[in-house]
């Protein structure tokens, strides 16, 4: 039986390009890519590490980067990630995979062993930190997939955001045809609205600190330490506190519900009305 880790990850960020290699610690010249790989390579039940990357032209970068530092690498389609991620699994012989995305250089060794034996001695399809019940920090998040079930999705998925997330086909459109398992944070780790990930310039500062504080006593710190941190400089949490979580959304209706809070938010009055207005008009608007 054999379980990896594949860390999705691309170049083409729009809200923090190239975030996947700046530097962590700043100034180390080591990548956010690389922390997240030596973190994965810290957890016992992980046999491989892999980063599923594009074979668009800017993702050069990364295929250079793991190939000077010996890391195992696999490119494919930059749109379609349920198809680069299932071809990468199936290159490696993989039977289960644990799927990780490239903003999340702070993810904990300890909840990703958790994880992968919950999803082992439960007999799971589908083990989830996040996609059910977020309880963990944003940047916790991973799914641990048994291979025939992301193949499954491979072959069956129709609609472009299943394509473009791995995972919705699973849990948003068939949950019924899996067994689907959920990992919750203990009470003391449980704070789903803090951002430890790396997704805009705020998010970068705030790691940036974080590794700053840590990464010297002990390069794989948790969860525990980084709450440790926060309760020590509470400041911490004001840096990326306003950057908004992206979210998965499977209808335009849902989509429009999304920009309609943004300009509650900004108070985008005359926006928001007209929004409003032409989803009354037009109760059909549902893809």
């Amino acid at each position: 039986m054999k379980t990896g880790a594949i860390i999705q990850a691309r170049m083409s960020s729009k809200r923090l390009p190239g975030k996947v290699l700046k530097e962590l610690p700043y100034g180390s010249g080591i990548s956010s890519l690389e922390q997240i790989v030596y973190r994965l390579q810290q957890v016992e039940s992980i046999h491989e590490v892999i980063i599923a990357t594009s074979t668009n032209k800017e993702d050069k970068a990364i295929l250079d980067m793991a190939d000077s530092k010996g890391i195992n690498v696999y490119t494919g389609s930059l749109n379609n990630v349920l198809e680069r991620f299932t071809l990468a699994a199936k290159s490696f012989d993989l039977n289960h995979v644990v799927r990780i995305t490239g903003d999340c250089p702070c993810i904990d060794p300890v909840i990703i062993e958790e994880t992968i034996q919950k999803h082992l001695r439960e007999k799971a399809d589908f083990t989830t930190t996040g996609a059910l019940k977020r309880t963990f920090p944003i940047g916790m998040d991973a799914a641990v997939i048994k291979m025939q079930v992301l193949e499954d999705a491979y072959q069956n998925a129709d609609n472009d955001y299943e394509k473009e997330h791995v995972t919705p086909y699973i849990y948003k459109s068939h949950p019924e045809k899996f067994k689907i398992v959920s990992v919750e944070a203990s009470e003391e780790m449980a704070e789903p609205t803090l951002r430890i990930t790396m997704d805009t310039p705020e998010d970068y500062i705030m790691i940036c600190s974080v590794y700053d504080a840590l990464y010297s006593k002990n390069q794989s710190f948790g969860l525990r330490e980084i709450f440790t941190l926060m309760e020590q400089k509470p400041w911490l949490r004001k840096i990326n506190e306003k950057s908004q979580h992206k979210k998965i959304h499977s209808s335009l209706e849902s989509e429009l519900n999304e920009v309609i809070d943004y300009c509650e938010e900004q108070d985008l009055k005359r926006a928001r009305s007209f929004i409003s207005n032409k989803l009354k008009d037009n109760n059909s608007i549902k893809s």
